[in-house]
């Protein structure tokens, strides 16, 4: 028996993962605009429902036009409405990595990454970087080509989401994990977006044996060069948490320091995740709550935020608010995963985690 399947147990952290990715992704769904809900605005929306502290799913908009600002998923996505999780790219990468691994396995290569997603995924349902990748791979061409050619969004936030897998499979092994998830990225990202996807297994596959959020945070820096501006930014809002600024003022001095990237690059939600966990300090709501309330790229971080989270602590930690209305059941666009059971999903992990170890 390996050293992270003991109490409170492998598969109920890899169950965690899971119920994390989908709840974090759900909250932060609505306000997925990060040019419109800034974290100014979204506070506002959460005072004007009287939802702050934010401890549930975001509440209903309060005027029509309002709604016209959210997301059109979110009449499935807020309190009250929800009945399973609604389909969602963050939530379907991690779905099509568990059958990569599953049909590959470990030593997969980045040309089958390739060829499972001409084969299980739609192209309508791709977007960014892995749009510009799939067409490439349409078109013939080949990695690291497919992640070069025509493609503006190389170091944006694609990758990063496609990597929890890579951490769930690999627990308490970072350094194999971030292998993984960079055999995966280089389809589609160059520079700090790769090293994003392999920051973030890193950080899952760090969270099944740390101590503290703050030591897997540290101990996914490692995997990445020192040097990189994506290293630069997390090891920044580290300092800047142990020098004990407030959460907001951390978020202020991101901001304008990562200006000019845009609300997709991986670079400033990297800041954000990285304060949404350490001022969330191990409890799996504020966490994912902090997260979303950052801004950027809401359902993208509040997943991995959730994913860290769900590992750190295990399903069973994490509230019933946040795991019943999800029915154990996720909407996906991946070729025969529609409908599929969240325990199955886990149940899967877990088998390919116990494989590897």
């Amino acid at each position: 028996m390996s050293a992270v399947d003991t109490e409170p147990g492998l598969a109920d952290r890899i169950l965690g993962g899971w119920l994390g990715r989908i709840a974090g992704n759900m909250l932060g769904k609505p306000v997925e605009q990060g040019e419109v809900w800034t974290r100014e605005r979204i506070d506002h929306y959460l005072r004007r429902a009287d939802a702050l502290p934010l401890t549930d799913y975001l509440p209903e908009p309060l005027s029509e036009s309002e709604s016209l600002d959210l997301r059109p998923e979110w009449r499935s996505c807020v309190r009250g409405r929800i009945h399973g999780s609604c389909r969602d790219d963050d939530v379907d990468y991690a779905i099509l990595g568990l059958d990569l691994l599953e049909t590959h396995g470990f030593a997969f290569s980045t040309e089958q990454v390739g060829d499972l997603w001409l084969l299980r995924l739609p192209y309508l349902q791709t977007f960014t970087a892995e749009r510009a990748a799939y067409r490439n791979l349409a078109n013939g061409l080949r990695p690291p080509l497919t992640a070069t050619y025509d493609n503006p969004y190389q170091e944006w936030i694609g990758a990063l989401i496609r990597a929890d897998v890579h951490g769930w499979t690999s627990p308490g092994a970072p350094r194999r994990a971030a292998s993984l998830a960079r055999r995966d990225a280089v389809l589609s990202h160059t520079g700090n977006g790769v090293y994003g996807a392999m920051w973030a297994a890193a950080l899952v596959s760090a969270a099944f044996t740390a101590p503290t959020v703050r030591h897997a945070v540290d101990e996914a820096l490692t995997v990445i060069p020192a040097s990189s501006r994506l290293a630069r930014t997390v090891r920044r809002v580290a300092s800047l948490h142990e020098a004990g600024l407030a959460w907001e003022d951390t978020l202020t001095t991101l901001t304008e320091e990562t200006a000019g990237l845009g609300w997709i690059h991986t670079i400033p939600n990297a800041a954000v995740l990285t304060a949404g966990l350490l001022y969330g300090d191990g409890d799996f709501t504020r966490t994912i709550a902090l997260t979303v309330r950052g801004g950027l790229d809401t359902d993208s971080n509040g997943a991995t935020a959730g994913s860290v989270a769900g590992v750190l602590r295990g399903a069973t930690a994490i509230p019933a608010q946040w795991k019943d209305p999800l029915q154990d059941t996720v909407r996906s666009a991946v070729f025969g995963f529609d409908g599929v059971r969240i325990s199955e999903l886990a149940e899967r992990t877990l088998r390919l985690a116990r494989a590897g170890t």
